[in-house]
């Protein structure tokens, strides 16, 4: 419901029908990024290289307009928010931690900050 409500407000802010088209365009473009940095991170099971793949991930959104912008929010919002009921894991440092990253990539800078030695330069 409330990605429902969001893609309404920002409808109607935008308010024109080609931007409209482009701020959707740009979040499933972001949606993808989102998904590859994940998928790249599972494949390199690396420790120590989960913040860079939280940046990478919306860095890479946030690259395509305020549409991939908003779903790397969104997405990144959703996953620290669901891990506080089923990741007991992970304390609210880690997740303080993840949102910094999320929030480093989404603002441009570079998430290579957050690489870390020795990950395949694949990633």
């Amino acid at each position: 419901m409330k990605l429902f409500t969001g893609l309404i407000f920002c409808s109607l802010v935008l308010g024109v029908s080609s931007e409209w088209y482009s701020f959707f365009s740009e979040a499933a473009q972001g949606t993808k990024d989102m998904w590859r940095a994940y998928s790249d991170m599972r494949e390199a099971n690396y420790i120590g290289a989960d913040k860079y793949f939280h940046a990478r991930g919306n860095h890479d959104a946030a690259q395509r307009g305020p549409g991939g912008a908003w779903a790397a929010k969104v997405i990144s919002n959703a996953r620290e928010n669901s891990q506080r009921f089923t990741d007991f894991g992970h304390g609210a440092e880690d997740s303080k931690a993840d949102q910094a990253a999320n929030e480093w990539g989404r603002s441009g800078k570079d998430p290579n900050h957050f690489r870390p030695a020795g990950l395949p330069s694949k990633y």
